[in-house]
Order: structure tokens, then sequence, then C-alpha cells
């Protein structure tokens, strides 16, 4: 039969190699069925040898048994990674990773492993802060502390004998829980130097790493809570076409009214509960419309996929057509317009044509506009109109 430990460390292997692959494999999710088998198996086995005790303290617990704590916080990280197609499914997964999660932090918390100040800091659900600056400042607060023990870790671990397991990348928290696993039995004498260093080195490393695991908890278990929450309020899942939505074909009809985006307004809650609960927070979408809304639906549905701007209502030609009549378009001009003879030169020029009728006419005209230009030149002399501005 296998120890305790073989089938612990069988189990952080396999999860292990799980992390660093795509979760939708099937050869990820045979690796997570074979490390929650055996992570199960070491669940049972801790239990049945009754390693820890609400009766006992931490020191009363030994080195090579407390890395066992461990147990529940990994089969929650197992459960948590499994692939899951159905929401009843995901449920499940997701309240049996809560309950190890939560078992974990107890114990942690039971037996005094983190902080008073650790335990204050991660008790806060910084998502559920409402102040930015404090939310912001939470969450670095969390961080901080968190690179503080992983540095912690590392130092320790420089001066720890006991090898890693072999890893292609960088180890992660699994490989760790797997390295202070007890090693196997050697012949050196028991009360030996060496042996005492190393046993001491290792239980500074497991209580470090333990403070880790209990930060990274707390943070599934915030995750897991508002996952939850999003799982109860979904709507249940269609029921696959078949025999049932034959005999049956109203409740189909009412799943696909659900999902209706044009569907008419239905009412309150699907029980007839309110929109808001007492925080404020909207229990179900709803949409907000204007007084009339029944005759102004159409409306504003009709105005969902039309530009976001104002269309043109005429051509540019007509639009200029218009300006043409108004008389706000200035023809004439350009080179053209230039190289033609002023009004007075015309007439001076037809004027000069003797021995016509047409030439008399232009001569006279040119008489009387001289004329008439010469009494308003004697009636207003030069600068007779600067009244205002004499120099």
């Amino acid at each position: 039969m296998e120890s305790l430990s073989t089938v612990f460390r069988r189990s952080l292997l396999n999860i292990s190699k799980a992390s660093n692959l795509p979760t939708i494999q099937d050869e990820t999710q045979d690796l997570i069925d074979g490390a929650r088998a055996d992570c199960r198996d070491s669940r049972a086995r801790v239990a049945h040898l009754a390693l820890f005790s609400p009766n006992e303290t931490l020191d009363d617990i030994s080195t090579q048994d407390l890395v066992y704590l461990f147990v529940p916080y990994v089969l929650a990280e197992i459960e948590s990674r499994a692939r899951t197609t159905e929401r009843d499914d995901r449920l499940a997964r997701l309240r049996e990773a809560e309950e190890g999660f939560t078992k974990f932090v107890s114990d942690v918390e039971l037996y005094e492993i983190a902080s008073e100040s650790e335990r204050e800091l991660y008790a806060k659900n910084a998502s559920s802060i409402a102040d930015p600056a404090r939310r912001r400042e939470t969450k670095i607060k969390q961080y901080q502390a968190e690179k503080e023990i992983r540095a912690r870790i590392e130092a320790v671990a420089q001066r720890h004998r006991v090898p890693l397991p072999p890893s292609d990348s960088s180890p992660t928290d699994f490989d760790l829980i797997a390295a202070l696993l007890p090693p196997a039995p050697t012949s050196s004498a028991p009360g030996h130097s060496d042996e005492q260093d190393d046993e001491d080195e290792r239980r500074a490393a497991t209580l470090l790493l333990l403070r880790l695991a209990y930060a990274q908890a707390q943070a599934q278990l915030a995750s897991i809570a508002q996952e939850l929450e999003l799982l109860r309020s979904a709507p249940p899942s269609a029921p696959q076409p078949g025999t049932s939505d034959r005999a049956n074909p109203s409740s189909s009809e009412a799943e696909h009214a659900l999902w209706r985006l044009d569907a008419p307004t239905r009412a309150v809650g699907r029980q007839g509960g309110p929109l808001l609960d007492s925080a404020g927070k909207p229990l179900q979408p709803f949409t907000i419309l204007p007084s009339g809304a029944s005759g102004d639906r159409a409306k504003l549905q009709e105005q969902v996929f039309q530009a976001d701007h104002r269309l043109p209502t005429m051509s540019i030609d007509e639009y200029l057509e218009i300006e043409r009549q108004r008389g706000n378009i200035l023809t004439g001009g350009g080179p053209q317009s230039a190289a033609k003879p002023t009004s007075s030169e015309q007439l001076t020029m037809d004027a000069e044509q003797d021995g016509t009728a047409f030439s008399d006419a232009k001569s006279e005209e040119k008489r009387r506009k001289d004329e008439g230009w010469a009494r308003f030149t004697d009636d207003n002399p030069r600068g007779a109109g600067n009244t205002m501005n004499r120099g």
C-alpha cells in the first residue's frame, strides 16, 4: 500500500503539470481527474489518521505532518480548474472548491499561522470597497504582503537543502508543496545536528508557504462568491431539442420569448418581485423609457441601427441652385472678366461709332452721364463728407 506522502506528491505533480496546460484539452482533464482522486484519498487518510485536532496548538504538530494542512487547499484548486459545460456542474464544482478553501483558511487561523494583521488585511474584499482610492490601497497592500512572503520563501529555499521537483518552467506553488513533503528515511542518526537544521528550515518554509496559500485562498473565495452570484441569477440552460420540446411546445416558446430582444414588456421579476434590492442593486435587467413608452417603443426600435449623425436632406446641386436663386452666389470675375471693358469704357467706345443712330444715342447717354457727374462734383467737393475725422 502506498504511503500518504506518495499519494499526495503524485496529486501535486499532476495538478502542477495541468496548471501549465490549456484547461480545455483532454490531456489536462485526465491529469486533473488523477490529481482529484489522489487528493481525495489523501484527505480521507488525513482524517483517518487524525493528524490534526482543534485541541492542539501549532507547536504540537510535527514538521512532517504540517505539510498536510495543504490538502484541502490543493483539492479546492483542483475542483476550480475542472472543465464543466453545464451551469449545474459548474455550481457543484465551485461549492466544493469554496468548502475546501474555507476549511483551509479556518485551519490556518485556528493554529494562528497567519498573523493578526494578515488576517485583517486579507479578510477585506477589495472589490466590495466603494471608494476607488481605498480599494486601490487595499489591493496594493495585499500584493506587497504576498510579494514579501514570496521573497522570504525564496530566501529560505536558497538555504534549503531539499531539491525542488524537476520542472521545465519555473516551479509552481504545487511544486513547492511537494518539495516540503517528508523525504525518504535515511541512515543518519536521529539526533544529528544537520538533520535538526534541515527540519527547522523545512518547518520555516512550510509556515511561509502556508501564509502565502492563505492569501491566495482568501482571493479565491472572493472570486468564487462573485461567480456563484452570477450563476445563481443566470437563467436555466435551454433544453436540448428533442421529444421534450415536441411534447411540451409551450415551454420551448416561453424559453424563446425569454431571450427575445424585442419581447413585449413582461411582469416585474420572474416571481413578480421588485426591480431593486434594499441596497439599490438591480435584481434583473430593465430599460428606462420615457412617458408614453407604448407609443414610443416602435420609434426607439427604428432608431437603433440609424447613423449617429444627421443625414443630408438634399444633394449638393440642389443646395447650390437654391442659393443661386437667393442671390448668394457671385458670378463672373476671373481673367476673362478682367479683359472685358467696364461700363464706362464700353459707353465711350459705342459713342465713338459715328454716323449711326446707335452711336448718337450712346453719345447722348454719355453726355448726360458726364453732366450728372460734373454737377455731383460741384455740389460735393472733395473731403466734404469727412466730418468725423478731419485732419
